[in-house]
C-alpha cells in the first residue's frame, strides 16, 4: 500500500505523540522537543535520539547513537517496521533507550 501525503503525516504524528506519553509516563530523566515533525530526545548524559519524517520515500527515519534506522509502515500490521531488519519500532526504541539511558523502556503497541 502507498501512503498519500495526508495518511503519511497523520501516521507521524500518531506514533510520535504515542512516544512522547510512553517516555512522559516514565521515570527517564530526559528532555523531548519536537518541531517540524522531528522528534527529538535528549537524554542526561546529553546522548540523543532524532525521529524525522522523510516524505519523499514515505519513512519516518531513527537517527541514535548506534547508527540510522528507516522505518516503513506496514498497515497490515499497523506498525512501523525497519526496512533492513523487519524490527518494530517500539522494539528498536527499547534497545536504543537501554543503550543510551541505561533503562529499558516498553513501547507497546509500536
Amino acid at each position: 500500500m502507498s501512503l498519500n501525503s495526508s495518511t503519511f503525516h497523520d501516521l507521524i504524528d500518531e506514533v510520535q505523540q504515542q512516544i512522547e506519553d510512553i517516555l512522559d509516563e516514565s521515570d527517564l530523566d530526559l528532555d523531548i522537543e519536537n518541531s517540524g515533525g522531528i522528534l527529538t530526545l535528549i537524554f542526561a548524559n546529553g546522548s540523543q535520539i532524532i525521529l524525522s519524517r522523510q516524505e519523499p520515500v514515505k519513512q519516518l527515519w531513527v537517527a541514535a547513537r548506534q547508527g540510522g534506522f528507516h522505518f516503513d509502515y506496514d498497515p497490515g500490521n499497523q506498525r512501523w517496521l525497519c526496512s533492513n531488519e523487519q524490527r518494530s519500532l517500539g522494539n528498536r526504541l527499547s534497545a536504543l533507550c537501554l543503550d543510551q539511558a541505561g533503562e529499558h523502556i516498553d513501547f507497546p503497541g509500536l
